[in-house]
């Protein structure tokens, strides 16, 4: 399985926007095929920085949705909302809730 943690940065008056639209759009992304569930978080602090943690099968899961009519539209919404640009990496779980998964060398 495959975690991909999403930063995102929205300008400050976007950020209710960028909720609002995660709002209608976040069932279908997390029921997109091979997508294990997704989450959205956002700083304390930084109310104006989000993150977003997703499941998904393998690489080749999240690239198809990364190419999918639906990920293009989400973006193109939301890009023009970011203070900065988006930060993305792809990691692995080995451990989680009391399950350990030791790297296959």
């Amino acid at each position: 399985m495959l975690t991909r943690i999403v930063k995102l940065t929205f300008e400050a008056d976007k950020t209710a926007d960028f909720i609002a639209f995660f709002d209608t759009i976040k069932k279908n992304v997390s029921s997109f095929e091979n997508c294990y569930g997704m989450r959205l978080l956002q700083d304390q602090k930084q109310p104006n920085i989000v993150f977003t943690y997703s499941n998904w099968k393998d690489e080749a899961a999240l690239n198809k949705y990364r190419y999918s009519e639906l990920f293009q539209g989400v973006w193109s919404t939301i890009k023009p909302w970011f203070a900065s640009r988006a930060e993305a990496w792809s990691v692995t779980t080995y451990y989680e809730d009391g399950s350990f998964h030791p790297p296959i060398q």
